[in-house]
């Protein structure tokens, strides 16, 4: 069955929508993460929906899995060179995120925010020149 798209954001939010698809791209573009890593990085995520959505965005291209045959066994995650294309966007997403709750904590809104990204995209910047 052939897919219909409307505008060429349907087909991005295919790809990485979803409450956790983001979070977890956001925090691959610093490297290699295993399972236990991404939990305790995601501490709101169960362990079924992290594997779920692993394989999502593994089966869409955008992340590769890489097994170590050894004992215990070893899986890490990272960013495929068509995920490191994402991370223009990623880091634009962040930043309005931030952005965001500045503007929360403008108005008082009891709000915490845990890590900041703004410095990350300077530093990607700085080494694309």
């Amino acid at each position: 069955m052939t897919k219909v798209y409307n505008i060429g954001v349907e087909a991005t939010l295919e790809v990485i929508g979803g409450k956790w698809k983001t979070v977890i791209l956001c925090h691959l573009r610093e490297g290699k993460k295993r399972t236990g890593e991404l939990r305790r990085l995601i501490p709101n995520i169960t362990q079924k929906m992290l594997t779920q959505q692993l394989r999502e965005l593994e089966d869409s291209g955008v992340i590769i899995r890489k097994v170590y045959e050894q004992i215990p066994p070893k899986v890490e995650y990272y960013l495929s060179d068509y995920g490191h294309s994402l991370s223009l966007i990623l880091n634009q997403l962040c930043l309005w995120g931030e952005k965001h709750v500045d503007k929360m904590l403008l108005k008082n809104e009891d709000v915490i925010l845990l890590k900041r990204d703004g410095e990350a995209l300077e530093e990607q910047v700085a080494r694309e020149k």
